[in-house]
């Protein structure tokens, strides 16, 4: 009896594991493909930044970047800061992290860039917040 109880854990042990890796598996290929189609879209918004500044040269007018072509910049970075944020999920899911100097796969605990020689930090930096004080009960009670 006892050999089927070791049997019958390892093949628990066994379905945990490889149900964690498809699991893994599977939100890296979510993942992947919400990049790609953020990459696609960037290709879009580049074709219609060409489209209106190939249309102000046809029509002899002067291009103003900011008037312009704001908007589609904008969307662009938006996009962009999405596909970063993707990409470090998928690390994250292989236990890597991107080198700060040179962007090469790296082991998260990792010293050293095997690639560039740049020392790691452990930790990532604090991110600056700025903090928005709501006035509109100050505003009210003023009237």
């Amino acid at each position: 009896m006892d050999f089927f109880d070791k049997l019958g854990k390892k093949a628990s042990e066994t379905y945990k594991v490889t149900a964690e890796k498809t699991s893994k598996i599977a939100k890296e290929a979510k993942l992947k493909m919400k990049m790609n189609e953020n990459k696609s879209n960037i290709e879009d918004i580049y074709k219609e930044i060409g489209k209106k500044v190939y249309e102000k040269h046809v029509r002899e007018e002067n291009i103003d970047i900011k008037k312009d072509l704001e908007e589609e910049c904008t969307k662009i970075d938006v996009l962009s800061a999405e596909i970063e944020t993707y990409l470090k999920e998928c690390l994250e899911l292989k236990d890597l992290r991107q080198c700060k100097n040179c962007s090469s796969k790296i082991e998260k605990d990792a010293k050293f860039c095997p690639e560039c020689g740049e020392k790691q930090d452990d930790e990532e930096p604090a991110k600056e917040v700025e903090v928005i004080e709501n006035n509109e009960s100050s505003d009210e009670d003023e009237n």
